[in-house]
């Protein structure tokens, strides 16, 4: 029965629990793991390293003499040879109070020719690190705090932010701090905060996001393999320059199980109200579905998984055609509707010692409604029609063991974006060939 109660508090709901990407499940490390450094370099080629440059560029002559013209804009499908060096260390220390977690990934992205959009330079930075600190005051109460951080130019599908790429890097953190109590043999309690940032470099406007978030978790152990939740969480987010501030509230119920050892599910059901503090914007109240799930299948094969059904306040300022003539032929609308899907699926295969075969695929389909006008020229619509935008993302590659310590891996990498908003539709291929130690 012990076990049982240790687990109660030991697996916090995904909504609540802070984490790098989607498919995190919140178990503890069970052993201390000694210092482990990391590096190497990836060489990658991409076919349109900016997707969404646009086709053409207006030029305005102001010249009565000149007609106005358009001239195909340079960086459009724009082809690139880059070079990614990294480094990156990682330990796990746990004693019967205290587990420390911690890693961290330094890397550059150098593009040998700098590639030809306006706002485009040669070199960025691509770096992750997270702090996960437990404390146990007793057997009923402990203390967890889980913090994440990354700056970097390619979106990250997983992370449920970010979906497509923009020509800035981006900083995106978060923390989640909460208190955990176990009240009876079967009952137990999470409370905690969160904090969350999205901040954009460059030129990407209307963008940046902060959130923060109170949450209570209930939690009931059906059985030895069962945990049964229920959750309320309230967000506040502030958006940025045109993007509205905004707040969440989340009613879910939800269960965890084991269905072996290797194999575990957690789903969160539930509904999500959505309040936006833009002029004349309607309040939403949606259906919210989180599913996480991991399994080592066999000695050779692993495979994870996520699912998420929500309204999205991220990437929610659009510009759009306004029907006037060039060059006041866009304009910026607020979409405070934007219903999303995320799928994510990923495994690996371990062919022999030496070779293992990894994979995996991202669906995202959006669609954004309640479009209201913000900025734009004088007789621009004031409110748009619902529209659509769909993203696949795969991969596939081999990973290759040539010593003890040293790596090689080689992958490929297709993106496939349909939108109805310009200039967002397009066909991105990437193929990497890397080497990097252990030690």
């Amino acid at each position: 029965m012990k076990r049982s109660l240790i687990y109660t508090l030991a697996v916090a709901s995904s909504l609540g629990a802070a984490r790098a990407d989607l498919y995190y499940i919140p178990d503890e490390a069970q052993e201390s793991l000694p210092l482990k450094w990391t590096a190497g370099v990836n060489v990658v080629w991409d076919d349109n390293v900016n997707p969404t440059a646009p086709a053409y560029l207006f030029v305005d002559t102001n010249a009565d003499a000149v007609p106005d013209t358009l001239v195909p804009y340079a960086g459009h499908q724009d082809e690139a040879l880059s070079i990614n060096p990294f480094v990156g260390v990682s330990f796990v220390s746990i004693t019967p109070q205290t587990t420390w977690d911690v890693y961290a990934r330094l890397g550059l992205i150098y593009y040998f020719d700098e590639p030809a959009s306006a706002g485009s330079d040669d070199m960025y930075t691509q770096s992750r690190a997270g702090v996960n600190f437990t404390h146990r005051f007793s057997e009923r109460l402990r203390f967890s705090s889980r913090n994440f951080i990354s700056y970097e130019l390619e979106p990250d599908y997983a992370y449920g932010v970010a979906t497509t790429r923009q020509l800035g890097e981006y900083l995106y953190w978060e923390t989640d701090n909460s208190v955990g109590y176990r009240w009876t043999e079967r009952f137990a309690t999470y409370t905690g905060i969160t904090l969350t940032g999205l901040n954009y470099d460059g030129d990407v406007n209307n963008q940046d996001r902060f959130t923060w978030a109170a949450y209570n978790q209930f939690r009931y152990q059906l059985t030895p393999q069962t945990v049964l939740t229920a959750e309320y969480k309230y967000a506040q987010t502030d958006g940025d320059d045109l993007a509205s501030d905004y707040t969440d509230h989340y009613l879910l119920v939800g269960a965890e199980h084991r269905f072996s050892p290797n194999t575990i599910a957690i789903v969160n059901a539930g509904a999500q109200i959505h309040e936006s503090d833009a002029v004349g914007a309607d309040n939403n109240v949606s259906p919210y579905l989180e599913v996480t799930a991991r399994s080592q299948v066999n000695e050779q094969f692993s495979i994870r998984g996520f699912a998420r059904y929500s309204v999205e306040g991220y990437d929610t300022v659009r510009s759009l055609p306004s029907g006037l003539a060039a060059p006041a032929n866009l304009a910026t609308y607020e979409f405070t509707d934007r219903q999303t899907f995320r799928l994510g699926i990923s495994g690996e295969y371990t062919v022999s010692q030496m070779l293992s075969i990894f994979g995996g695929t991202d669906y995202i389909p959006a669609s954004f409604g309640d479009g209201r006008l913000v900025a734009g020229p004088a007789g621009s619509p004031v409110a748009s029609g619902d529209l659509d935008e769909d993203i696949w993302n795969a991969y596939v590659g081999l990973s290759v063991k040539f010593t003890d310590i040293l790596y090689g891996t080689v992958s490929y990498n297709y993106t496939n974006s349909n939108s109805d908003f310009p200039d967002q539709s397009y066909d991105r291929n990437r193929v990497s060939v890397g080497l990097h130690a252990e030690f």
